[in-house]
């Protein structure tokens, strides 16, 4: 058994967990080395630590015998603070990596959305113009028009593209999307404002459609994604056209600034820098439009942004409906996966129909 043992999946379900190698190793009873070398394949565990691990982690031991493919760096488009400890990013790449196996088992049971959102073949992607452009295109394939987008959540579900959430007391990491063959959002609830949520699933889109193949996170990459999450929010058109009702004459008119939020669902801190990349603000009137907001307490929340409806993810939940009526639930999921129920509804941060509760009801009626 020792020799099949695989060490990186007890460093993606250690990361999972938000554990260090030290923390496990104070739980296990071993050294953080020790660890360090059985999840680099230095060393075979022989079989009492392989029972040891996966009693604690409350998973079969033949979770540890999986040989799958895992992500690569250039499937991986990570959004976080640039302050994020590496620590953060690793728990939300392990959660994708497991979310990426849930969605292809998920894949072989039902027929999902058809994945229709394809990567832009312009070159250079880097100038600003060009986003605009492909920008605006995405709005016309996708029938969007230039009137507000509703739901960003439902917009990415229903091109095909999985959102999912996860409960973190740290706001260090955003977002994370996959590029897999049916691409994954992971978004942090930790964020409270809906508006900037928002903008994180289009700052994402943009990552699928501008940088396939292409490691993102550098500074250049994440300024073409920002760029195409504003203008995917609102067209440059509808910007030039209202961008009067709330500035004129070198004055802000912060109450329609704050109806045009409502409208378009984005804050005003990015609706302001928005006007600046058109053009329509010099830099100074920008930053006096971020003062005022940081002043008024407005910085982080702003007080609007209790008024804008919360938007869940909807396509998981479906999924999860649709398998109960073809006699799946929950504990036969997490044993095609090699988890338990319990990891599985954390992995995807939601209840999901189990067969124990079914035959407890069937019971009760008879």
């Amino acid at each position: 058994m020792a020799t099949e043992f695989n060490g990186l999946e007890l460093k993606l379900l250690r990361q999972f967990n938000e554990l260090s190698l030290e923390e496990l190793g104070g739980k296990l009873d071993y050294t953080r080395q020790y660890l360090h070398k059985v999840e680099t394949g230095q060393t075979l565990p022989n079989d009492q630590f392989i029972d040891k691990v996966a009693h604690y982690f409350n998973v079969p031991q033949s979770f540890f015998m999986q040989l799958k493919p895992v992500l690569q760096e250039d499937q991986i488009h990570f959004r976080g603070n640039r302050t994020a400890k590496v620590s953060f990013k690793q728990i939300v790449i392990a959660r994708g990596e497991y979310i990426k196996r849930l969605i292809e088992y998920l894949d072989s049971k039902l027929k999902l959305p058809k994945y229709d959102i394809h990567s832009s073949e312009d070159e250079p992607i880097a100038q600003n113009p060009v986003i605009e452009f492909i920008a605006e295109q995405c709005r016309e394939k996708w029938g969007l028009g230039l009137g507000p987008i509703s739901n960003m959540v439902r917009l990415c579900e229903t091109h095909g593209v999985i959102v999912t959430t996860f409960s973190s007391i740290s706001k260090e990491v955003d977002a994370l999307s996959l590029a897999t063959k049916r691409p994954v959002f992971v978004r942090n609830e930790a964020k409270e404002s809906v508006c900037r949520q928002r903008f994180d699933l289009a700052h994402e889109l943009g990552h699928l459609v501008l940088h396939d193949g292409i490691v993102t996170g550098d500074r250049l990459t994440e300024s073409q994604a920002n760029h195409f999450a504003s203008a995917l929010l609102i067209p440059q058109v509808m910007m030039r056209t209202h961008f009067p009702t709330w500035y004129r004459n070198g004055r802000y008119n912060w109450t329609k600034l704050g109806e045009f939020k409502q409208t378009w669902k984005v804050s005003k801190a990015a609706i302001l820098y928005r006007a600046k990349q058109l053009g329509l603000l010099t830099q100074e009137q920008y930053t006096s439009g971020v003062i005022y907001l940081k002043k008024t307490g407005e910085g982080i929340t702003e007080k609007e942004d209790h008024l804008i409806p919360e938007e869940k993810p909807e396509l998981l939940q479906a999924c999860f409906t649709m398998l109960a009526k073809k006699k799946i639930f929950a504990e036969d999921i997490a044993q095609a996966l090699d988890v338990n129920v319990s990891f599985l509804e954390n992995l995807v941060n939601m209840e999901i129909p189990k067969k124990t509760r079914v035959l407890r009801v069937v019971e009760e009626s008879t």
